[in-house]
């Protein structure tokens, strides 16, 4: 089954990811995981965690988390050769010109201002593309 992994720390935009993925029928599983670590667990197989087979399709990452915040994850699995090709949409409520330089250096696919919301929001472009992506 075709799947997407949201990593976010926040429950209530996890809630909205999958609200919207609801509205618009986003044709695949949402898998979601707490913070980067968790996520890499998940991605890698790692901690007891059984690998998500197949990989997904996309990341929606957030930037600002506990324990392995968004660009240190990102850095590792662009280090990663299994996992380097993901391509990653980050989603934050930061508009921080140093976030999205860092991020863009990672070769992210897109930069999402939450409330995730793919109808509204500075970066439509970008939540745009993503739909297009995951209706495809």
């Amino acid at each position: 089954m075709r799947s997407v992994l949201l990593v976010e720390d926040d429950i209530f935009d996890t809630m909205t990811a999958q609200k919207t993925f609801a509205k618009f029928s986003v044709p695949h599983q949402l898998h979601t995981a707490f913070n980067g670590e968790e996520a890499l667990d998940m991605l890698l197989g790692r901690a007891g965690v059984p690998p998500l087979e197949p990989l997904p399709e996309l990341i929606l990452l957030d930037l600002n988390m506990p324990r392995m915040n968004g660009l240190e994850f990102l850095a590792e699995i662009r280090a990663t050769p299994t996992l380097c090709d993901i391509p990653v949409y980050v989603t934050t409520t930061s508009d921080m010109a140093h976030e999205r330089t860092a991020a863009a250096e990672l070769a992210v696919s897109g930069y999402i201002l939450k409330p995730f919301d793919m109808e509204s929001g500075h970066d439509l472009v970008d939540s745009l593309s993503l739909l297009e992506k995951l209706l495809k």
